[in-house]
């Protein structure tokens, strides 16, 4: 039986963010919802050694689902949000991320927790307001959403805490307004009938009502 998604009965919501790689570190995080108030609890990267990675192919996989499993015990979150694979990759990155994202959904399946899965463009859009920001600006976005003293560090890191705030800004809109995942990014299309007018700007919900940890 899955877990609800929904905050407990302190009013107090657990996300787990992770940014599965092909190659790369993979990202996690862990982000604590109270009311309007957002805790980080843990954030880093996972990176397997190069030696461990040549001796066993399984290695990185492995590892991101023992490092899961174990986030998972200790924080108990309700919820686990995944980026999904990037259709632009080629074929050969593109299953080896494949195989990632499957031990993190296997992870969260033994464990009973949700999983919400949300595209690289749903995620910049939602978090930075632009479907195409780069590395620095999400790191710079994280960092003021979430009242963090210094940039998150590694970049992978900040992807995972994006990737966790996503989906609470997702889910409050969806609770809210009814806006269901992914039409953030989608974009706007002109009416052929009016091409030659000016099209009105559309601006992306900010978490302007999440008060940071100080």
């Amino acid at each position: 039986m899955k877990l609800s998604a929904s905050a407990d009965r302190c009013g107090c919501l657990r996300i787990l963010g992770v940014d599965p790689a092909a190659a790369g570190p993979t990202g996690f995080a862990v982000i604590e919802v109270h009311g309007r108030e957002c805790h980080v609890l843990r954030y880093g990267a996972l990176k397997v050694a190069a030696k461990r990675r040549q001796a066993s192919g399984a290695a990185v996989l492995y590892e991101v689902h023992e490092l899961l499993c174990n986030l998972i015990r200790e924080f108990q979150p309700q919820v686990l949000a995944v980026e999904s694979v990037f259709t632009a990759l080629n074929i050969r990155t593109a299953l080896r991320l494949a195989e990632v994202r499957g031990v993190v959904l296997l992870a969260a399946e033994q464990a009973g927790i949700i999983v919400r899965s949300y595209s690289p463009r749903e995620i910049k859009a939602c978090v930075a307001g632009y479907g195409h920001a780069d590395k620095r600006q999400m790191q710079q976005m994280v960092r003021a959403q979430l009242g963090l003293k210094e940039l998150p560090e590694p970049s992978d890191a900040a992807d995972a805490l994006a990737v966790a705030l996503c989906h609470l800004q997702t889910d409050r809109l969806e609770q809210r307004f009814g806006i269901k995942s992914g039409e953030l990014a989608r974009p706007v299309r002109r009416n052929p009938s009016t091409s030659l007018t000016r099209s009105p700007r559309v601006t992306t919900p900010r978490l302007a009502s999440i008060q940071p940890d100080r």
